[in-house]
């Protein structure tokens, strides 16, 4: 009795990359590099993955304090938890909205 292996039936219907069966798929465009034009544009971009961190933590901290005060129960120890939290989440908010804001106003000053 010959046994024989057989692959499973699903990589059959995958389509080929071009180039052959044992040759790898070599994008013919590369990709552009990671590089900025200029200082101005380096610290927009910086702003915005601030700006993006920034709102996502204060989500984080808006979603931890709403479960803490419908799960504390009426304990006052659990209930200011709560509010800490939710407090941390409307600074982080108002964090997020001024960066912008901040950024432009240094930017001045320093004469940028």
């Amino acid at each position: 009795m010959k046994l024989t292996h057989r692959p499973p039936a699903w990589p059959r219907h995958l389509p080929r990359p071009p180039g052959g069966p044992g040759l790898p798929a070599i994008p013919l465009i590369a990709a552009p590099p990671l590089a900025a034009d200029s200082i101005s544009q380096v610290i927009g971009n910086t702003t915005l993955w601030i700006t993006g961190i920034a709102a996502g933590l204060a989500t984080l901290f808006l979603t931890l304090g709403g479960v803490r005060y419908l799960m504390a129960g009426g304990d006052p120890a659990e209930v200011e938890k709560a509010k800490t939290s939710l407090r941390s989440a409307a600074i982080g908010y108002g964090l997020a909205i001024l960066a912008p804001v901040i950024v432009t106003i240094l930017k001045s000053l320093v004469g940028g």
